[in-house]
Formats: C-alpha cells, sequence, structure tokens
C-alpha cells in the first residue's frame, strides 16, 4: 500500500480539536498506512513565505508552510474567498475581481507545489482538498510529480455560464485536467462540471464518469458525498444530555419545543430568509404562538469582510425586528447567538431541539443536517427541515425538504415538523440514520482512495501553463 499525502490549506495538526468529522476520517486514512498531511500552518509572518514547520505523531508527518501577510492576503483572505467562494456558491454579483488578488492565489499554489514537491516519493498517493488548492497538480505535474493526483472539492460547483463569467477562468479550470480524480459531493455537481468542461474547457466526455482533456489526458470524475462520524456523534450527543449548557437551554425552555439552526456567519447559508421563515410561521400558525423557541446560532466568519459585517447587522436588526413584534413578557421567540460552543455541547443542542433548521442557499454538502439527525433520541427524535439546495437533500430524503426561497413553504414546514406525530417521527429518522451508519466518514474516504487507486497508471500531462 503506497503512502498517503494528504494536502490542504489547513492541517489538522495533533492535539487540536476535530470536531469537523473530515480531520478524523483523513487522520484514520494517515494512521492506516502512514503519511503526511501538508498545508499552510495558519501562522502570517512579516518575513517571505515559504518556512516550513514539521512535527510528527506515530506514523504521520505533518508540514505545515508559513505564510506573509500580503500572500495570505491575496491568496486567502481575497482570491479564494472573495472570488472563488462566491462564485461557487452562485454569487457572481459578490466576486472580486480584483487581478492582483488572482496572482496572488497562483504565487501561493507555486509555493505549495514549491516545497511539496521535494517531499513527494514516486508512489505517493495525493489527495488534495478544495478551492484553494485547485491549480496545484498542474504545477507539481510541472515539477516532475507523476504518481496518483486525486482532488476532492467540499463546495458547489455552480453552472457553466457562471464560471466562465470569472475572468482566465479557463487557465484556472484547466488545471484540473491534471488530475487523475476529481471528486464532487453530488451527482449535480458532477455534471456541471463537465458541462463547463465540454462548454468553455476544451473537454470531451467519453462517458457519464470520464471526461478528456484537449491533450487526449483522461480524468475521472464521480460524486462521493461526504459523511460525519455517525457512531460517535450519536454516543456524544447521548452523553451531553448531562452537559451543564444543555440542561440551562433546556431549563430556559420552559417546555416548550426548540428549533435549532448552527451555521457559520455567512451569505451562502440563507439566515435572513431563515428569520423572514420563522416569522412567517409565527404570522400564519398563530394558534402555536409560545409554543416554540428558535435557537440561531452563527459564530462570525470573516468579520472583516464588508459583506460579512453587513449581514451581521442585518440579521440582528431582523432578530430584533421579530421579537419586538411577537415576544411576550415570558417568552422571546428568536435567540440570535453569535458566539461559538464545543461540538459536544453542540450536538446536546441538536438533541435537544424538536426542529432542526437547515436552510442554506446553496451548500456543497452540509454536514450539520447529518450532525442533527445522529444527535437525536432514538425514542423521540425530532425533525430536520432541509434546503432543497443542500447537497445533503439528495441523500436525507426523509427530511422536510424545503426551497428556502420560498416563505410561506419554510413556516409550513416548521409548524410540519413540530406537530408530526411520534411515529412518523420515528419512521423518517431510523430510515435517515440508518443512511448515515452506512455512509459515515470512513466509508465516504475509503471510497475515494479506492477509487483513486484502483485507476489505470497515471497517465503523462502535456505542458499546462502557470502563472506565478
Amino acid at each position: 500500500m503506497s503512502r498517503l499525502v494528504v494536502v490542504s490549506n489547513r492541517v489538522a495538526m495533533p492535539g487540536e480539536s476535530r470536531a469537523g468529522g473530515l480531520a478524523v476520517g483523513l487522520l484514520a486514512a494517515l494512521k492506516e498506512r502512514g503519511g503526511m498531511w501538508f498545508g499552510w500552518s495558519g501562522r502570517s509572518v512579516n518575513e517571505d513565505s515559504g518556512t516550513l514547520r514539521e512535527q510528527g505523531e506515530g506514523n504521520i508527518r505533518f508540514v505545515t508552510m508559513d505564510l506573509s501577510r500580503p500572500d495570505l492576503d491575496n491568496y486567502y483572505n481575497g482570491f479564494s474567498n472573495r472570488a472563488l467562494w462566491p462564485l461557487l456558491h452562485f454569487r457572481l454579483d459578490l466576486v472580486d475581481y480584483d487581478r492582483r488578488k488572482r496572482e496572488g492565489y497562483w504565487k501561493v499554489n507555486a509555493l505549495f507545489a514549491d516545497r511539496l514537491a521535494p517531499l513527494l516519493r514516486e508512489d505517493d498517493t495525493v489527495w488534495i482538498h478544495d478551492y484553494h488548492l485547485i491549480p496545484l497538480a498542474a504545477m507539481l505535474r510541472e515539477r516532475g510529480i507523476g504518481c496518483r493526483i486525486g482532488f476532492f472539492l467540499h463546495v458547489p460547483v455552480p453552472s457553466a455560464d457562471l464560471i466562465q463569467a470569472l475572468p482566465d477562468h479557463r487557465n484556472l479550470f484547466s488545471t484540473l485536467y491534471a488530475y487523475d480524480l476529481l471528486g464532487f459531493q453530488t451527482r449535480r455537481d458532477v455534471d456541471r462540471f463537465q458541462s463547463y468542461a465540454r462548454l468553455f474547457g476544451g473537454g470531451t466526455l467519453v462517458d457519464s464518469e470520464w471526461i478528456q482533456a484537449p491533450d487526449g489526458r483522461r480524468i475521472r470524475t464521480s460524486a462521493f458525498p461526504i459523511g460525519i462520524d455517525t457512531a460517535h456523534i450519536a454516543r456524544q450527543a447521548h452523553g451531553a444530555t448531562r452537559n451543564n449548557a444543555v440542561r440551562a437551554l433546556r431549563r430556559s425552555l420552559q417546555f416548550r419545543k426548540l428549533a435549532i439552526g448552527v451555521d457559520r456567519l455567512d451569505y451562502s447559508k440563507g439566515l435572513p430568509e431563515r428569520f423572514h421563515g420563522f416569522e412567517h410561521y409565527l404570522d400564519r400558525y398563530p394558534q402555536q404562538k409560545g409554543s416554540m423557541t428558535f435557537l440561531q446560532i452563527a459564530p462570525v466568519s470573516r468579520g472583516s469582510v464588508t459583506e460579512y459585517r453587513k449581514l451581521r447587522t442585518d440579521l440582528e436588526r431582523l432578530a430584533g425586528h421579530i421579537n419586538g413584534s411577537h415576544a411576550e413578557a415570558d417568552w422571546t421567540p428568536l435567540r440570535y447567538v453569535n458566539q461559538n460552543y464545543a461540538h459536544s455541547t453542540l450536538t446536546g443542542f441538536y438533541r435537544e431541539a424538536a426542529v432542526g433548521l437547515v436552510t442554506p442557499l446553496r451548500d456543497g454538502m452540509n454536514l450539520v443536517a447529518k450532525e442533527y439527525v445522529a444527535s437525536q433520541d432514538p425514542e423521540n427524535p425530532g425533525v430536520l427541515v432541509l434546503s432543497l439546495l443542500a447537497g445533503a437533500a439528495d441523500e436525507l430524503k426523509q427530511a422536510l425538504l424545503v426551497n428556502p426561497h420560498d416563505l410561506d413553504g419554510v413556516a409550513d414546514a416548521i409548524a410540519a415538523a413540530a406537530n408530526m406525530p411520534l411515529a412518523e417521527r420515528i419512521e423518517r429518522w431510523q430510515l435517515m440514520m440508518q443512511h448515515l451508519r452506512e455512509y459515515d466518514i470512513n466509508r465516504w474516504r475509503r471510497d475515494y482512495l479506492q477509487a483513486l487507486e484502483t485507476l489505470p497508471s497515471p497517465q503523462p500531462l502535456s505542458r499546462v501553463r502557470e502563472r506565478g
């Protein structure tokens, strides 16, 4: 079995919290076979980028690279999160077209390639993650790396006409032809990328899974929906019933039902629409007034970016308006909280909630939806209200699926969830939980790596243009 090399923007270092699930799956794969995890150190430094740091734990090497503040601003805060993130979430109106940031993205990817290439072996299996590192394989190939290289995109793929609105789009997205396997969250994402390759990327579709690049090289494209550590989360949620914060939440509800949303503060999550949907629920179902409290937890992310500051202000205003219109002396309908909670506490909150509200405007997968289901009490499970525009909707078909833009539809789903009979709740939950147990985080990484490592030997790559 070849050595595994994982490459991502950030590295889950020894001793760090690994609540997200992805780190758990990748570390399990690395422990099984030995390997290396390579990425940015999380440090912004005054000197030039490129200083490597190394730490070991068992048979895993953790190798990280420092970035200078200008490089970090252009590569990460700039092109990755102000151009690619909105583009890939269908928000062309928010894309920052600054050419300097685009060039900084290419520069840092070239630096990744310069530092990583000497550490690689001929028989390694390299697995690169997410939109921060799209051109990395092409740059490694140019530095003589011939081993198998796979890529997994954790976020959605937009339609081809949106992608082609990005300046220099073909130069960037054609570098994906340097990979041997392109993994996406859903079949829809595969189809959208294949459409882009055919219409604007110079590629040819061979069949439902294979693309032929302009130079004749063939690349497999497949869906690998990411899972969670289902068994661990179920145990954690059960244990969290004794957690002090969970007990305090339970007492504060005064026997009212709880609806919960947990999202990073981001415009892709549809939080203003969710708030309005809950307001419509209060208006449309006055007979249920006072019977439910909605808790929205939304830790601040990218707080220095104008769009995120505006979003936070809008949500605070909306929460105040809803509470001002509907609250009573002993009941506040909407609790809006910006703080972080430990993952073990969150799973306890999920278990307390009769309704899980997961209504993003666009999401590659959305693991909160899966964690909400896994956290439920089997004897008295809650009901998941889930956006049709999240990748998780393809798997969790027993959720109440909604269009997040249809505020009356969201309101009706909240009411239906709050009043669903126990037998129906159990039946829906059991079917979703059975799926989550079978297709957990370990199944995901095993399926992906098996697909990558059973491909034909990597084909030579004609020169891909590099930007520096």
